[in-house]
């Protein structure tokens, strides 16, 4: 009779657990489909960096070109450069001592830009972006023979309006009166 007890038990609970598991689902709400996101749209950007004497005229002008997408993965680059030799040592070659051994570091100078966060707003494009433009010039100093580094950063989102050139950073020259800036046009690719 336990025996029979016990099986019966078993047999029971066996089939109230489908039941109770399919109550339980049922008072679950339903799963919304995922909305789908909106098909990227691409854009053709020209980064313009010009140095500017101190009377606001143009010296010296790049131009730097690259698509971007407004997939919410996107990210971008552009890098342009050199590697500039400074010596960091030199030393006697044993016997002669005019001979020498020279040690160099390499420092990389240039253009470089980071993209992310490509939004379209209406008729203006928001992006996430990263300026960094560096060159090597002549210390002013005879006595060293070093190259002098400058750099300029920049770091912030920008709102530009569709086809219309606009500048995004700009700072003053350290060493003169004059300044450097990146202007910016974005054209959408049909």
């Amino acid at each position: 009779m336990r025996r029979t007890l016990l099986a019966t038990t078993a047999l029971l609970a066996a089939l109230a657990v489908p039941a109770l598991t399919r109550a339980q689902d049922a008072d679950k709400p339903a799963e919304q489909p995922k909305a789908a996101e909106p098909a990227p749209h691409y854009y053709h950007l020209v980064f313009v960096v010009q140095e500017l004497d101190a009377a606001g005229k143009s010296v010296n002008s790049r131009t730097y070109t690259t698509s971007v997408s407004t997939d919410r993965h996107f990210t971008g680059q552009v890098r342009t450069g050199s590697r500039i030799p400074v010596a960091t040592g030199a030393y006697a070659n044993g016997k002669d001592e005019t001979l020498t051994n020279v040690q160099f570091q390499y420092v990389d100078v240039g253009v470089n830009f980071d993209l992310s966060h490509v939004v379209e707003m209406g008729r203006t494009l928001s992006i996430d972006l990263s300026a960094e433009i560096s060159s090597a010039a002549d210390s002013g100093d005879t006595r060293i023979h070093q190259p002098v580094i400058r750099q300029n950063r920049w770091h912030a989102p920008v709102i530009i309006p569709l086809g219309k050139p606009t500048v995004v950073f700009s700072s003053d020259s350290l060493d003169s009166k004059g300044n450097l800036q990146v202007t910016l046009t974005a054209t959408p690719l049909e």
